[in-house]
């Protein structure tokens, strides 16, 4: 087998399970490992560490595998992890009659780096976000097809991060029968429709199942506001709980209509809500120069810092959004405020709300934190995969 020997002092993370492995931390290659091909991994002394899959072009040049020296990284490693995770799943009641969508695998976590799965009802949708993954992306479409008891395996490996593979984007049927434009599913007892070909993400924002269900409960009798609502997930809880009123912001319109028909699928009263398209940092400003107020607002905004490197300007348009929430909202009134942006830690995000509010002029606690899932899990060794941040702020 190829290998690489790390530097001197850089097996630490390693032996402590970290995942990943970078550049700077290969002190010499034996052989020429390929785009995606399994190398053994050594420490500066030799010894042997695991498997990994070999990334040239990544900063991230390796990412473990496995620790087991006599685990082969072949079909029936993939399947054994897939079932893993699925199991998992299964014990904590995250798949049922009630939730028929669902994550899962969740790459490092579940000890698959780059390997992202969500069910919707009998379709599952792959992302292969590495080079090892996208070596293995027939055998993986193949044991998720018999593993999930899904009837199709779709690919939406059309994310940015694989340019940092040198990957180019990929979608498309992967196994088993063709796919519907529209899957219909089922969370918490309510219907949604979710577009798997074209929606963001992998088409619907299951990350956020427990935030939906905590705002449901806390909008009775109140003005919601819902920004960035994409097929309105939060509206239809909002609805549900019993909100006076549901005004939901998004700048497409094709979100606008599948969250439309979300809410007719679903039999809530049109005239309690509202659908507005347009950009949400115009309509909040607006909204503002009317002197509106809301009881409840929610900024769930797409991936503002996708790397660090970004986060001072997304700062900003983080601060600008929550400035805006706080200058709405009525006195007692809610901020379910969120950041996906894995450049922006919770510490920091903490950071800017609490400086939006000073500069609203506005008096607020925070009475809850949250985080995805528990079907998006967060590794203990591996920080990285907790990336969403949110909180609910209570005005004072």
């Amino acid at each position: 087998m190829k290998s690489i020997r790390l530097k001197e002092q850089k097996e630490k993370t390693v032996l402590q399970g970290h995942p990943w492995i970078f550049s700077g931390a290969i002190a010499e290659m034996k052989g020429s490992p390929g785009m995606g091909e399994t190398v053994g991994v050594l420490s500066s002394a030799g010894k042997w560490l695991g498997s990994a899959a070999f990334s040239p072009s990544s900063k991230i040049q390796a990412r473990m595998w496995t620790r087991d020296e006599n685990e082969p990284v072949d079909a029936s490693f993939f399947a054994r992890r897939i079932a893993a995770a699925i199991q998992a799943r299964k014990d904590l009641g995250l798949l049922d009659a009630s939730n028929n969508a669902v994550r899962l695998v969740h790459a490092e976590s579940d000890g698959l780096p780059g390997v992202i799965v969500d069910q919707y009802a009998d379709v599952v949708v792959v992302q292969l976000l590495s080079a090892g993954a996208e070596a293995w992306r027939q055998v993986i479409a193949d044991q998720l097809l018999q593993a999930s008891g899904a009837k199709s395996v779709y690919e939406r490996s059309d994310v940015d991060v694989r340019k940092l593979e040198a990957l180019p984007a990929r979608t498309g049927l992967l196994a088993g029968e063709p796919v519907a434009d529209e899957i219909e599913v089922v969370e918490s007892g309510l219907r949604f429709l979710v577009d798997v070909k074209r929606g963001q993400k992998t088409g619907f924002y299951l990350d956020q199942r427990q935030n939906r269900q905590r705002l449901g409960e806390m909008a009775r009798g109140k003005r919601v506001l819902n920004c960035f609502c994409y097929t309105g997930g939060f509206s239809m809880y909002a609805a549900k709980g019993g909100a006076a009123q549901v005004i939901s912001v998004d700048s497409s319109a094709e979100a606008l209509e599948t969250a439309r028909r979300n809410a007719d699928l679903n039999g809530l009263l049109a005239d309690s809500m509202a659908w507005v398209e347009q950009d949400v940092f115009t309509y909040l400003r607006g909204q503002r120069d009317r002197n509106e107020r809301y009881d409840l607002i929610i900024l769930d905004p797409p991936k503002f810092a996708p790397t660090a490197a970004q986060a001072q300007q997304a700062a900003r348009g983080y601060k600008d959004i929550n400035l805006l929430a706080f200058k709405l909202l009525n006195p007692g009134g809610l901020l379910f405020t969120y950041s996906c942006s894995g450049g922006i830690s919770a510490d920091l995000f903490q950071k800017i709300v609490a400086g939006a509010a000073a500069d609203a002029g506005a008096r607020a606690r925070i009475i809850g934190t949250m985080t995805q899932g528990p079907d998006h899990p967060v590794a203990l060794v591996f920080p990285e995969s907790a990336y969403l941040k949110g909180l609910i702020c209570q005005m004072l």
